[in-house]
């Protein structure tokens, strides 16, 4: 697992954005390779919810999404394994997948919306650079397509099952981002991304910390964690927008009210509107 005291600590909302804009430099490309992910607490790791299981998790996986297509087949999420492997996670079924974005500011919402007090991170990977140690039949899809992360369909002509995709796996388990299928407006909204690692047993904070050469990371220490919030509810970057629906509504008027509303960053009134989240966009 990466060292989260070394990660670096940033001083404030304008330093993060010169610092994200640095990261984000597009090299070659028009857009920028990075996916980030949001965490309300630099104690959290990333962790999928399948491991969270622990005991024999792996052997659990297959019967969780056997289970899962054959109780929720009115779904259709589409054809393939990943497509119900996105319901299944868009759900809270446990997973090998991790949940980032495309957006600096969807990530920064969830590493903000919960523990005002506590250290924040800010995660982002490059996915060209870890695309760059897939298997070659991978990184030729990409190729061919000209695609930053994959579609499921593209997966899918790849590792029509998991346990094709588990025999890619390798001394070094690889990890793919890969979008999706627009399965509803929350999706939509929060430029979602997936990560799948090639083997469930791996840790992803493992592979992270073995090529340091794809991420970045900085820590939002409280004060500047309440001043990104205070920023992102003046952009309406807020659950009414990311959790479209009663649910969001909820949260946001939750968080509104809740007593950690009533300090901003200089520690008077708030107007801030109180966000909810998981933790990880």
């Amino acid at each position: 697992m990466p060292d989260r005291d070394s990660l670096p600590v940033v001083e404030s909302r304008r330093e993060l954005d010169r610092l994200i804009g640095e990261a984000s430099s597009a090299r070659e490309r028009v857009h920028s390779p990075l996916v980030f992910r949001g965490l309300s607490s630099s104690g959290y790791s990333n962790v999928c919810s399948l491991a969270r299981l622990v005991g024999d998790y792996v052997q659990l996986e297959r019967h969780l999404i056997r289970n899962f297509r054959k109780y929720a087949h009115r779904e259709q999420p589409g054809p393939t394994v990943w497509d119900w492997l996105s319901l299944a996670q868009h759900h809270g079924l446990p997973t090998r997948l991790l949940d980032w974005t495309f957006s600096p500011l969807v990530a920064l919402h969830f590493a903000t919306a919960l523990l005002p007090d506590e250290e924040a991170v800010l995660w982002a990977v490059d996915c060209d650079r870890a695309h760059e140690r897939l298997p070659e039949r991978y990184q030729r899809a990409l190729a061919d397509e000209g695609a930053t992360v994959f579609t499921t369909g593209m997966l899918a002509e790849q590792a029509p099952n998991l346990t094709r995709f588990d025999a890619d796996s390798g001394e070094d388990p690889f990890v793919l981002f890969f979008e999706p299928p627009s399965l509803n407006q929350r999706i939509v909204n929060q430029s979602a991304v997936l990560s799948a690692i090639a083997d469930p047993s791996a840790s992803m904070d493992a592979w992270l910390d073995r090529h340091p050469d794809v991420w970045h990371a900085w820590r939002l220490p409280p004060p500047v964690k309440r001043e990104v919030r205070e920023y992102l509810d003046q952009a309406n970057v807020t659950e009414r927008v990311l959790l479209p629906g009663l649910d969001g509504l909820a949260a946001w008027l939750r968080r509104y009210y809740s007593p950690s509303a009533s300090r901003d960053v200089e520690g008077g009134a708030s107007m801030s509107a109180p966000a909810a989240g998981s933790g990880a966009a």
